[in-house]
């Protein structure tokens, strides 16, 4: 699921239970992560198929590549993502 927060897009997606948060563009072209497929724990970019481990942004053929996770937890029906705050 995608969300946007002062303009910026983030990835959102439940892996077994556990809510977690990504940014939402992938470093490759910029495809929207939070529109692609989650398969496993990996989340899948819709343009080029770059998947990302949604746990710590690694990038599933290179390591080196990386996209900042965000922790997430649950109050009641509320599903809040800590997001880094702009400047």
């Amino acid at each position: 699921m995608e969300i946007i927060q002062d303009g910026e897009p983030y990835a959102v997606c439940n892996v077994d239970g556990e809510f977690r948060a990504m940014a939402g563009v992938c470093p490759h072209q910029g495809g929207p992560l939070g529109q692609g497929a989650l398969e496993g724990s990996l989340v899948t970019c819709p343009w080029h198929s770059w998947q990302f481990e949604s746990s710590n942004g690694a990038c599933a053929f290179n390591e080196g590549i990386r996209i900042p996770t965000y922790p997430v937890r649950v109050e009641e029906n509320d599903i809040l993502v800590d997001l880094p705050e702009l400047a």
